[in-house]
């Protein structure tokens, strides 16, 4: 009695067993082939209902490449004999965890909100978990979540590189085989994809549409220009300025600035500039955003007073008062392609380690008139 014990606890516990498939059987007693004392397998339910055990395995993990009866009926069976799915045993035979990590520097920040849903649906239909960091800028914080996405034998790394992040760290990773595609900033000489929008395209865009409006004083609002993201808007400003005929030295220019916070906290220093702009391009929505409430708080109106424009689109630009002139970053693409991107790699297919540049649209609201001209509604006081 004693032996046929052992022997069953080591047949069940014992992750190469030969009956190990990465199931479990819950109850022995009374269920077909689990009454025998053998272990329940895939190809139990395979033979049951008539189809391949890649096809069980697949239904099991929700994957869509299996019609949605199928997966219906190989989970009813599943239950019906017992059979329990054991993802650790299923990642020793397939060296995949089903885990991806994705850092950004501002998960609050609605435009990240975007794309991280975007990414999210795609990685969720082939039964991806999803590990998120919101590193802040801050590289340490970004490089201890890293460890920890190795430490849990993650299958790759969606990230937006902090300020500070190296291109060779990022290339130690790859040269250890762990698929890895950039978002959002991009980093010279990564061997890894990079998805991103046209941030010098979008820049000279919004830069150029207030020049057409009369503007001459456009001051630069914010933008980390350790990013490529703050350095590439800041040359699409610098460049329709330039093309214009105006010295970018002349203009204000502000750095640094990301949240609706710092928008509001530079008014005052926009305000006692020894040349007043009549225009503000702000690094992104939550900069100017902040900007306009603060403004018309001390009698500046935006838009006919001081035209302002945003970045990204996000959510609730075009619904403030003035609608609000800023550029859709296509935040929804950028997510899924940064995910197809990754997932393409998580399956052995080689990306080539360039930028994947989406192009931006210029959204011309209420917000950017020539000067003194209203183009919205006169809130109420």
């Amino acid at each position: 009695m004693t032996d046929e014990k052992d022997s069953d606890k080591t047949a069940s516990t014992d992750p190469l067993s030969e009956h190990q498939d990465g199931g479990a059987s819950r109850d022995d007693a009374g269920r077909g082939h689990a009454a025998s004392g053998k272990r329940l397998t895939l190809g139990h339910i395979a033979e049951k209902l008539g189809i391949s055990t890649a096809t069980v395995s697949l239904a099991l993990r929700d994957s869509p490449l299996v019609a949605e009866d199928t997966r219906q009926k190989v989970k009813q069976t599943a239950e019906e004999i017992g059979y329990i799915y054991n993802r650790s045993a299923a990642s020793l035979r397939t060296a995949r965890s089903q885990i991806v990590g994705v850092a950004v520097h501002d998960i609050l920040n609605p435009y990240f909100a975007e794309v991280f849903s975007a990414l999210e649906n795609v990685l969720e239909e082939q039964g991806q978990m999803i590990f998120i960091c919101n590193h802040r800028d801050d590289v340490k914080r970004q490089r201890a979540f890293i460890n920890t996405l190795l430490q849990h034998r993650a299958d790759g790394l969606i990230l937006c590189p902090s300020v500070g992040t190296t291109a060779e760290e990022i290339n130690r990773l790859v040269d250890q085989g762990i698929p890895v595609t950039l978002m959002c900033r991009e980093l010279k000489g990564v061997w890894a994809p990079c998805v991103h929008g046209d941030d010098l395209a979008g820049g000279y865009a919004v830069t150029k549409h207030l020049i057409d409006q009369g503007h001459e004083r456009i001051a630069m609002i914010g933008g980390r220009r350790e990013s490529s993201a703050g350095r590439d808007r800041h040359a699409g400003w610098r460049k329709a300025l330039e093309e214009a005929g105006l010295d970018p030295k002349e203009q204000l220019d502000i750095p640094e600035l990301m949240t609706q916070s710092d928008g509001r906290n530079a008014v005052p220093q926009i305000l006692n500039a020894r040349e007043r702009p009549t225009a503000l391009m702000c690094f992104n929505d939550l900069v100017a955003l902040g900007m306009m409430p603060a403004l018309r708080r001390l009698d500046i109106e935006p838009g006919p007073d001081m035209a302002i424009t945003g970045y990204d689109d996000i959510d609730g630009a075009a619904s403030r008062t003035p609608a609000l002139t800023t550029v859709n970053n296509h935040a929804d693409k950028i997510g899924r392609l940064a995910a197809l991107t990754l997932l393409r790699q998580v399956a052995g297919e080689r990306v080539p380690n360039r930028p994947i540049l989406i192009e931006p649209d210029l959204r011309i609201r209420e917000s950017s008139p020539p000067q003194g001209v209203r183009l919205g509604p006169r809130l109420v006081d």
